[in-house]
């Protein structure tokens, strides 16, 4: 680890100077980090206590539940003005560039990158190194980047709460579309330009709703739907709404939409709802079960072997009956189907009194001729 160290007010100065002279900021900012290379500057790594608020205290569990506490711990966290956004995005993209020079001098790639460095920011600060197999250099700037893209983040946390409460009425847990917002903060930090003179909240927005829609396509089903049927399902809902016909045809709905009739009864078909076998059959939380309802009341499970047309064992024998006796007697041996042991080939040849090689023709002659239609489709189930 270097020696100097560059505070992020110091940076902050010099890379505001850049700032007005907007058509040559990338070569002087390339200078700038060439410099910094050159004398061996670090820059700071911030601990996230500098962006919380003061006598903030994290929520006692005993006191709040889990949504509460998350919504408490959130607000501990100070927001920023635009310009110390500004500024936090510029030192963001200098980080990244420092980054980039540094794994070009080691030779690296960004997939050597990813899963190299196992230590945290915060961790740095204490054990004051990285844990990683990479070069000590490359380690460093991925732990200034990490530590800037975390608090830019964190001090964005708010704009996920916020935006949640759009998706307050579905059946996704708050706590899982606000981890899901949390990534997504981290895509839209990587995207940000400030030079658009766009605040971040107005294109990280984006992102957050794309991430809850997402989530909510993918895991708001049991049976998972593809999302372009879960989009059509929200167009044919509102054609239903309008033709005041709950049982419009696909036909009806078709028109109305503007979607193709096959893709209308896709989707009404994937809308089928999902009822767990244990629930209740009632309204009440007592009553009978789903499962008493479907299964027989003398069977010892929900599994029976009478369910099924053609049993293996039969299936198996059938097939047996179409083979000489000869070849019945081999597989008989070789696979124990007479309930004995199974026999090897040198074995069944000792037995019978015959070449290793004549038993081996008998075996593949005896089995092509069981390979019947009948038998695969009754032995598909056993071998999955």
């Amino acid at each position: 680890m270097a020696d100097k160290l560059m505070l992020h007010k110091e940076l902050d100065s010099r890379l505001d100077r850049l700032v007005p002279n907007s058509e040559r900021y990338a070569q002087r900012l390339e200078k700038l980090a060439a410099e910094l290379d050159t004398k061996g500057f670090d820059l700071e790594i911030a601990h996230p206590e500098s962006w919380r608020k003061p006598n903030s205290r994290a929520a006692e569990p005993s006191r709040f539940s889990l949504d509460n506490q998350l919504r408490h711990e959130i607000e501990s966290i100070r927001t920023m003005n635009r310009e110390e956004e500004a500024r936090l995005a510029r030192r963001i993209e200098f980080a990244r560039l420092r980054l980039k020079n540094a794994m070009i001098q080691a030779g690296l790639s960004s997939q050597d990158i990813e899963g190299g460095v196992s230590s945290t920011p915060t961790a740095f600060l204490v054990t004051g190194r990285a844990e990683c197999a990479l070069p000590p250099k490359v380690c460093r700037r991925w732990s200034e980047l990490h530590a800037l893209r975390t608090e830019m983040v964190e001090r964005n946390l708010y704009l996920a709460l916020i935006n949640v409460e759009r998706y307050a009425h579905t059946s996704a847990g708050r706590a899982d579309l606000i981890q899901e917002g949390s990534a997504a903060l981290f895509r839209a930090v990587d995207g940000y330009d400030w030079r658009r003179g766009l605040l971040f909240r107005t294109y990280a927005v984006h992102w957050l709703n794309q991430a809850f829609r997402s989530y909510l396509y993918n895991f708001g089903h049991t049976v998972r739907v593809p999302v372009y049927l879960q989009k059509a399902l929200k167009h044919i809902h509102q054609a239903i709404v309008r033709l005041g016909d709950p049982n419009a045809s696909a036909e009806q709905i078709s028109k109305a939409t503007g979607l193709g009739e096959n893709l209308v009864t896709a989707a009404l078909a994937a809308a089928r709802g999902v009822r767990s076998i244990d629930a209740p059959a009632g309204d009440g939380d007592e009553g009978t079960g789903l499962q008493n309802t479907l299964r027989t009341p003398d069977d010892g499970g929900p599994y029976a072997t009478d369910l099924e047309d053609v049993s293996l064992p039969e299936a198996i024998g059938e097939a047996l009956d179409q083979l000489s006796d000869r070849e019945r007697h081999v597989l008989s041996l070789r696979f124990g189907l007479a309930g004995e042991r199974a026999y090897t080939l040198a074995e069944v040849a000792e037995k019978l009194g015959v070449s290793l090689e004549r038993i081996r023709q008998i075996q593949v002659r005896a089995i092509s001729k069981m390979r019947t239609r009948k038998l695969r489709s009754t032995a598909e189930p056993f071998l999955n």
